[in-house]
Formats: C-alpha cells, sequence, structure tokens
C-alpha cells in the first residue's frame, strides 16, 4: 500500500514539474520584449537557435522580403540554400514603436550585405516582416560606414516630435523637392550632420554636392509616398518608395535627432522586381497603420 502511495505521489510530482515547466516557458515567452524576440530571430540565421523560431506565429507569418516564400516555410527554405557556416548577423541597433519592432544590421548573407528589418507583433509574437537590404560598401568621402555611429536610445519622451520632424522633412524636401526649406531640418556645419550614405560626405555641402553630380549623370531621385514612419526616441526610421536613375526602389531611412534637428543619417536603397520575379504576392509595403 505504502509503495502504491509513494508511486502515485512520485508521478503527481513530476506532472506537476512538468505544469509548472511549460507555464514558465510561456511566461518566459510572454515576458521577453519584443525587441529581444526579434534580435533573437535575427541573430538564429547565424547560430541555428531554434528556440528563436518559437517567436514566430506559425500559423500567420506574411512575409514582404519579395525574394522570400510566404510564412515559416519560406523562412526555412532560405536557410536551408545558405552554404553552410557562411551566415552572419550583427544587429548595431534595435528600436520599438508600438507593435512594430525595427532593426540596423550587419550581415554576411548571400555576401556581405547592410540591412533593415521591421517586424510586427500580435499578442507576444512576430506575425509579419519586410525588409531592405544593400550590398556593403567601402567607406564615405567622410570615412564613415554604413553601419557605425551612434547607437545609444535617448529622449524617449521626444518620441512623436521626432517622428512627426521626420515625416515632415520626408515630405517637404524628399518628395516635393523644396530644398530651401533643409535649414528649418538640419542645420549648416558640416559636423551637424553626419552622414552614412556611401556616396555622400557629412554636411549639408555634401549632400549639395552628391545632388548636383546626380543631376550632371542624369540620375533622378525621386520619393514618390511614404508608406511609414517608426520611432524610438531620437531614433526614426522612415519608409518611403520611389525610383533612383528611373528604377523602381524601396528606401530606408534612418535618422537620429537631437534638439528638434537632424544630426545623422543611414540608409539602404533595394529595386523592387518586377511582379513575376516575386516569390509571394504579399508586396514590398502594405503596412498596418500605427
Amino acid at each position: 500500500m505504502k509503495k502504491g502511495l509513494s508511486a502515485v505521489l512520485a508521478t503527481t510530482v513530476i506532472l506537476c514539474s512538468a505544469c509548472t515547466s511549460q507555464i514558465s516557458a510561456e511566461e518566459q515567452l510572454l515576458s521577453l520584449p519584443n525587441k529581444d524576440k526579434a534580435v533573437a530571430l535575427l541573430n538564429s540565421i547565424e547560430t541555428g537557435d531554434h528556440q528563436a523560431i518559437s517567436y514566430v506565429n506559425p500559423d500567420n507569418y506574411i512575409q514582404h522580403n519579395l525574394a522570400v516564400g510566404d510564412g515559416l516555410a519560406g523562412f526555412g527554405a532560405v536557410l536551408q540554400a545558405l552554404p553552410k557556416g557562411s551566415a552572419k548577423v550583427d544587429v548595431k541597433r534595435a528600436f520599438q514603436d508600438g507593435d512594430y519592432v525595427f532593426t540596423h544590421t550587419d550581415y554576411n548573407f548571400f555576401g556581405p550585405k547592410v540591412g533593415f528589418d521591421v517586424f510586427r507583433f500580435e499578442d507576444g509574437l512576430i506575425v509579419e516582416h519586410w525588409d531592405n537590404l544593400a550590398e556593403k560598401t567601402s567607406p564615405n568621402p567622410s570615412g564613415r560606414t554604413q553601419l557605425d555611429g551612434q547607437t545609444q536610445v535617448m529622449d524617449l519622451e521626444k518620441t512623436e516630435q521626432n517622428k512627426a520632424l521626420v515625416e515632415d522633412f520626408v515630405s517637404t524636401v524628399l518628395m516635393k523637392g523644396d530644398y530651401s526649406q533643409l535649414g528649418r531640418f538640419i542645420d549648416s556645419g558640416e559636423q551637424d550632420y553626419l552622414q552614412h550614405n556611401s556616396v555622400i560626405a557629412d554636411g549639408l555641402s555634401g549632400l549639395a554636392l552628391a545632388l548636383e553630380q546626380m543631376t550632371a549623370q542624369g540620375i533622378k531621385m525621386v520619393y514618390d509616398k511614404n508608406h511609414l514612419v517608426l520611432g524610438e526616441g531620437n531614433f526614426v526610421l522612415s519608409i518611403s518608395e520611389g525610383s533612383l536613375g528611373g528604377e523602381h526602389v524601396s528606401y530606408y531611412d534612418l535618422f537620429r535627432i537631437d534638439e528638434g534637428k537632424i544630426v545623422e543619417h543611414w540608409d539602404t536603397i533595394e529595386p523592387i522586381p518586377a511582379k513575376d520575379q516575386w516569390k509571394n504576392n504579399n508586396g514590398k509595403f502594405g503596412f498596418t497603420a500605427q
């Protein structure tokens, strides 16, 4: 009788421990910040960490990278296609704005690249992904790379103010081309505007020279539509659609704001392929309104 009772008690303890373990895992999943989940998923491309896949909703994962099939199956197929041991991931910056997390990453992903990734979360799980990738280049005329520069998030109380500033800048200067208004957004000193675009030097003078050179070569940079502005504190990401030299492109521009002025800029510009080359039908944009 005592042996039977002991066996029942032991089984009960094991079952309770399993329940506790399961609850703890679920609680841990829910308590982990979305920003950390997004970074873990990106790192898993290099490490193969299977835990990170649990941060993705397996039944509802919408993919906007047009070279990747939809859902987890599409993501898995790309990972399988990577040459073994070739993937490298170094997340330089990560930010959160409501249900969105956006990151700035140094990749080796079918070759050296710089990328912005955007993830949308629902109930603690990733349900949608966008990105914009560009080839890594040598430092620009001011010696800056596509990834170096400030990383510290500050001025959280100014997030909405800074987002409004960038939205105004994109609309007024980049879309409407009203360069007479640049002084409202950027101060005139060379060190007042640090530039990480591969071919443009620091300051308004560097930007003006680059625009003159493009005009001389007959290259037009057109911003047609601003799809989304995301921010956390002093960092704001603008996602736009337009053309560069007549080619349909997606512009991702990351700005750092200080005391109501834009002081630093990073970007990637990615061509958007013709629809018959898409691996999914979700489009490059299609953001849910903030």
